[in-house]
């Protein structure tokens, strides 16, 4: 039992909160957690926090926005009652996926603007090349509806625009052929002297007053003049991996402990320390001791960004690896989801086995096994960290080539267990609490706790040693 330590669970996941605090020997703290009629969040605590650790679990996924509201508050409130050090244990972390956005050539984010791009009569084939002269081949037509260096004229109307607006423009602008010209405003008619030129005709005016001001209306702009942005771009961009970042360390928290953050850059948004755990513990094991014949089978990684994420555990067991590559061409955002995918590696007559830290929709890893299996493979598992599994992600699992999908426990699956077959969950509470050596054998009783160890200042070098 570790004495002079406080563990509070959030809404989003409180099974893990029970398995954590069982590893640990001490029962979650007494806390309420409820709505107000208006959807506000309220949090009370109910014991004591002055001068002790507390440790607040609350994962990302399902309702994010409200977890994460309510667990900013929750800190706040600990920060608020004297505690002497509020940490946050985030088994998936809400908004990491939004510290990298996707960008196209012309440095402009692939967003689903109004464009003349984005529609239906806009034909851009997977197989079109740019048009990069060659030496031996002739250069190609381009687009098939003519649209000839789209990148070209985007950049050239930018450019254009950006020196019509320039000062030295604007400045001169009012000059045609040498003239002053004055602008048709009242202001300008009213101080054209005690005469005022209208339609033809001269008109005096009253003590300085002119008699046909009533009718006089000001110009509209003209549609020249209105701003358009250029097709395919976004003004503003939100980068929400670093606000999130910037709302935790406000509302008072002293130490972060998450697993398999999407993008390992996100650790450098934040000014407190940031513990990225591994799940590829858990993966390695299960490959080990559940799938017959592992050292025959190949790692894959169904796309270039989790190919150090896979190699690894191809490393650590000698396995050979196979990745699948993307074409993303296009320049839509709707094209990105149909791009054309290519293996690299051999999986005939071998069991594939997917690697990937989350999966979300599951179009990724369904597509990657539809392929695996025209390549030759015998069975394709997914072996998955976060299984978010959202929208329609359990019916494309259950209709897809994927012989079994395996997540861990990181976000609830007790609903998802229940509608998809294929589904297999593996417990992490025991990774947060408990840490495992000699390979991670079930009988081992050598165990590190990870909170404890923490919470004494001890080294926690070992939950990164999954070899």
């Amino acid at each position: 039992m570790v004495r002079n330590i406080i563990i509070i669970g959030g809404s989003s996941h409180p099974q893990l909160t029970e398995i954590i605090c069982t590893s640990l020997g001490i029962p979650p703290a007494n806390v309420l957690l409820t709505k107000f009629s208006v959807g506000e969040t309220r949090v009370e605590i109910n014991e004591s926090v002055r001068g002790k650790d507390v440790y607040i679990i609350q994962s990302g996924g399902g309702k994010t926005n409200d977890h994460l509201m309510e667990l900013l508050i929750t800190i706040s409130a600990c920060k608020t009652a004297s505690a002497k050090q509020v940490t946050a244990i985030l088994p998936l972390f809400p908004y990491s996926r939004q510290s990298d956005i996707p960008y196209n050539k012309t440095g402009a984010p692939l967003t689903k603007a109004s464009n003349p791009y984005n529609k239906p009569d806009f034909a851009y084939s997977l197989e079109s090349r740019v048009n990069t002269p060659h030496p031996d081949q002739p250069q190609s037509k381009g687009l098939a509806n003519n649209l000839d260096g789209l990148h070209k004229d985007l950049q050239k109307v930018q450019m254009e625009e950006s020196s019509a607006s320039t000062p030295q423009t604007a400045r001169f602008a009012a000059h045609v052929n040498g003239t002053r010209q004055r602008s048709d405003t009242i202001d300008s008619y009213k101080s054209n002297g005690s005469y005022q030129q209208q339609n033809g005709s001269t008109t005096p005016s009253t003590n300085g007053t002119d008699q046909h001001d009533h009718n006089i209306e000001t110009p509209k702009k003209s549609k020249d003049n209105v701003f358009h942005p250029q097709p395919g771009y976004k003004q503003w961009v939100a980068q929400a991996g670093t606000l999130v970042a910037d709302l935790l360390t406000c509302a008072g928290a002293d130490h972060i402990i998450t697993m398999d953050l999407h993008d390992a850059q996100y650790q450098g948004f934040f000014d407190i320390p940031v513990d990225n755990l591994y799940g590829r513990p858990l993966l390695k094991k299960y490959i080990q001791y559940q799938i017959p014949g592992y050292q025959q089978a190949v790692i894959v990684s169904p796309d270039a960004g989790g190919a150090k994420r896979a190699t690894a555990i191809a490393d650590s067991l000698g396995m050979p690896f196979a990745l699948i590559h993307k074409e993303r061409r296009p320049t839509r955002i709707t094209d990105r989801q149909n791009a054309t995918m290519m293996l690299v590696g051999d999986v005939a007559n071998r069991t594939a086995i997917l690697v990937d830290d989350l999966a979300d929709t599951s179009n990724t890893i369904t597509r990657a096994a539809k392929l695996l299996k025209k390549e030759g493979a015998t069975k394709v598992y997914a072996l998955v960290t976060h299984g978010i599994l959202s929208g329609d992600a359990i019916d494309r699992i259950n209709n897809s080539a994927l012989d079994k999908v395996v997540v861990t426990n990181s976000l609830p699956q007790d609903e998802h267990k229940k509608r998809c077959p294929k589904l297999e969950v593996l417990e992490i509470g025991t990774v947060f609490a408990e840490v495992g050596v000699s390979n991670l054998c079930i009988d081992s009783v050598n165990k590190r706790q990870a909170i404890r160890r923490v919470h004494h200042g001890e080294s926690i070098s070992v939950l990164f040693q999954y070899d």
